[in-house]
Formats: structure tokens, sequence, C-alpha cells
């Protein structure tokens, strides 16, 4: 199929973008269009408008700056794989791109596309909610700032307004020393996952679980950080023992069915990759301290 007729728009400039969102109806943003043009091909979506944000370059930047990354909504995802300050400063972040899609993908996808389009597997938006970043928003009226915790409001559908635009993120970065790990069991590579799993673990000097920071998407329609996981796990020498009883736990967490797998299935896999996640975390965080 072909899309529906639209008006094709090319700003230069954010504040000429907002005037667009803000002067027309039913208009949607084109970023990287990875799953925005399979949707209009499809006449799942069906703007009048179209946005393209390609040629608005202040959207597009990447800097580390004291223990934040900020991130512009059109900056490409294989920007961020490629990053030598990002492979060095937020590591999970570089592990969780490898999954998305394939190398073709990453080469058009952005950062704000995939968190705007809030896909409940999407990598992105589940290393999003593990680090707990915030979202800063623009449109005609002003500018605003949405915690991430806050930006989902149902299944792929975020707090923007109809006339208010995604400009960047600021992602707080892991501590030195943060052990890290990205699990995910998808129907093959490339596709998005069913269930996946972030975790962050730093140990104290007499090797226990210091903090522990745990992101599980899949399960419904938004990634979820699991509070009492984090909390059990604080004090816990890491082991078999200790990840058990998390994993345990997020196989009790509500899950959604769907035509591909069952709610239980869902949550066995929180269960595994959970497990995955820690151990491996905790061995890096081991490795860090040993280094």
């Amino acid at each position: 199929m072909k899309p529906a007729p639209f008006v094709y728009h090319d700003p230069r400039t954010v504040a000429e973008a907002c005037d667009l969102l803000a002067t027309r109806e039913n208009a949607r943003v084109l970023a990287g269009g990875q799953s925005l043009m399979p949707m209009m091909n499809f006449r799942y979506a069906m703007p009048d408008h179209l946005i393209d944000l390609n040629r608005v370059d202040e959207l597009a930047y990447l800097r580390c700056e004291g223990e934040v990354l900020r991130v512009g909504a059109m900056t490409r995802q294989r920007d961020l794989e490629f990053s030598p300050e990002v492979g060095k400063r937020c590591p999970v972040l570089r592990e969780a791109l490898s999954h998305v899609g394939h190398r073709q993908t990453r080469n058009r996808g952005t950062l704000g596309g995939s968190l705007c389009h809030l896909d409940p597997s999407a990598e992105l938006v589940n290393v999003a909610a593990l680090l707990g970043g915030t979202l800063h928003v623009v449109s005609k009226g002003g500018a605003r700032d949405i915690p991430f915790a806050e930006f989902a409001v149902a299944y792929m559908t975020t707090s923007l307004q109809p006339d208010e635009l995604l400009a960047g993120a600021t992602l707080p970065l892991p501590a030195r020393g943060r052990g890290h790990a990205f699990a995910e069991f998808a129907r093959r590579h490339g596709d998005f996952a069913i269930v996946a799993c972030s975790a962050l673990i730093g140990l104290d000097r007499d090797g226990r679980i210091a903090d522990a920071a745990v992101a599980l998407s899949g399960l419904g329609h938004a990634p979820v950080r699991p509070a009492s996981i984090e909390r059990a796990l604080r004090g816990e020498k890491p082991g078999a023992a200790a990840f058990k009883a998390a994993a345990a736990e997020a196989g009790g967490f509500d899950a959604v069915a769907d035509a591909y797998v069952t709610a239980a299935y869902r949550r066995h896999l929180a269960r595994v990759l959970v497990y995955r996640a820690l151990e491996q975390a905790s061995m890096r965080a081991l490795e860090a301290g040993n280094g």
C-alpha cells in the first residue's frame, strides 16, 4: 500500500517547525522515518501534514557534560552507538543500541523518533527508563521538561500535546565503576524485543550491592522500574540467591498477551532476563572494582 495524501513541510529551524505544528491540523513529525513511514504506507497513520525535521540542524547534538549526557532528538542512533564518550561513560546505552534493528535502521533512526514512537519494547525507551532521563519539549508557546517516568500515558501514546515537539533529552550518566547489562529476547535479531531488561549495579568496599537499577520492558505499555527489586538487592551479596529472589518477583508482575505470546510467557521471560542482566552487571562491577 501507499500512504494517504498529505502535504509535506521542510522546516529549517525549531521555531519554524513549532509554528507548523501550531497552525496545521492533523500534523505528524518525521524524524528517521523507520517506524512512521511503514505505518503511513499501511495507513495505520494518516496525517494531513508531514513535518520533516531532517534539516533542523539544531536538534542534532551529542554532549557529555559533567555527569549527564545531552542528546538532541534528531541525533542518529548510529552516532550514539559509535560515540567514544557514550561507550566510555554509558556503555549500557551502546549495548542496547546493538539490538536496535539493523545497521541501516540505526543509520536513519533517531533518539527522538524512538522515544516518541514509544513502542513498549523499544531498546532506547528501556534505557531512558533505566537512567531516569528528562525530556525537553518545545512549542510555539514555550518550553517544558518532562521526567521520562511521566512521558508514557498509554500504549504508544506520549504526554506530548499536539503542538509540542521533542527537542532533546538529558540522561544521567551511571556512576563510574557501575556494572551494566542489557538482555532481551526477540523472535529474530532486529525485531522489537518480546521482553527486555537492563540493569546497573554498584558495589561497596565489602563487595555487597550498594545500589541497583533495573528496567523491564515488554510487559505492559511502558517500561517499569521495579523499586521493590532495587531495594531488596541493596546490601546483598551479588550471587544466585539474591538474583533468584529478584527474578522470582519479576515473574509475578502483570503482563499483557498478544497474537504472538501469552502473558505467562512474558512473565517467564522477565524471570530469566532479570537474572541474566543482574548476573552480568554484577560481574562487570566486580571487574571494574578489581581493575
